[in-house]
């Protein structure tokens, strides 16, 4: 039990990893979609978490031969499972209120 709760938080856990997952849990974006949506993040780190979820297969990239180059990020069947995982987050958040969360 616990290899497989060290396995699951090591998928997402990274900084920006829940919320890259949450937005592409919403629609399909676009690299610089997602730099926007993310103002903290910067390039290097985005794409760095993008491929790490590509790699531990929970983001689809889909490069079009367009000039210039369109890339689409979308999240895959097996990470839109996470989805009762955010929306408990978000209850959790909600019932925290304005109030610090404890360390």
């Amino acid at each position: 039990m616990r290899e497989k709760m060290r396995r699951a938080v090591g998928l997402i856990s990274g900084k920006w990893k829940l919320e890259i997952l949450w937005l592409l849990n919403q629609r399909t974006h676009r690299f610089s979609e997602l730099r926007r949506a993310i103002p903290d993040v910067t390039q290097h780190m985005l794409t760095t978490q993008l491929r790490e979820l590509e790699g531990d297969g929970l983001v689809r990239r889909t490069v079009y031969a367009e000039v210039p180059p369109r890339v689409e990020y979308e999240i895959t069947d097996g990470a839109r499972r996470l989805r009762p995982v955010f929306e408990a987050i978000l209850a959790w958040a909600d019932a925290s209120g304005d109030a610090r969360l404890p360390c």
